[in-house]
């Protein structure tokens, strides 16, 4: 939410909450592309309501992602220090992975994102590329991942990734196609 609007109201931020609590719920449980009429309706609310409080459904989905970006952005800051560089880009690839699978659909809508500057999503988006930019820099300073690995090919790489563990089955899944994977990156 934006901090230079008033406050809401009770009853309008109880709306806004339960709102958040149903978008959470039917995204886990149908994907990105839920309808946000059952959103609403479960919510208690008329979608007029809905839209008052989120414009678009990329932005409902930005609301509900935000705590999990900023929980990353905090992980990627401390990441930084870290004295295994590949280990600490590895580390938070897997966590973004973990996201970014967490809904159905949500791979795709992030990599449609990140060239629409007028998707509520861009921000966020560039965001987590500037922090993944950071760390992809320094595993390559330390001599730990191939010198020409781009971030668009690892956020690429992310975003497949998180798509095929949605698809397969057993635990770590996405573990195991990180692992896979840098097995490539790393420098020879």
């Amino acid at each position: 939410m934006d901090t230079d609007k008033k406050p809401m109201r009770a009853d309008a931020r109880r709306n806004y909450e339960r709102l958040l609590e149903e978008a959470r719920h039917a995204f886990a449980v149908h994907g990105v592309e839920a309808s946000l009429e059952e959103i609403a309706r479960r919510a208690g609310v008329g979608i007029g309501t809905l839209y008052r409080h989120f414009p678009t459904r990329e932005a409902l989905i930005e609301t509900v992602l935000r705590e999990g970006f900023d929980t990353q952005a905090a992980v990627a800051r401390e990441l930084l220090d870290s004295p295994e560089p590949l280990n600490a880009l590895k580390a938070w690839l897997s966590g973004m992975g973990e996201q970014s699978a967490r809904y159905r659909g949500l791979p795709e809508l992030m990599v449609d994102v990140l060239n629409d500057e007028t998707s509520p999503l861009y921000a966020s988006c560039h965001a987590m590329r500037d922090q993944v930019s950071q760390l992809v820099e320094r595993a390559k300073a330390a001599g730990e991942l191939r010198a020409d690995v781009t971030v668009s090919e690892i956020l690429v790489v992310l975003h497949a990734l998180s798509w095929a563990s949605e698809h397969l089955s057993g635990d770590n899944r996405l573990e195991r196609l990180l692992d896979l994977v840098f097995a490539g990156l790393r420098a020879s």
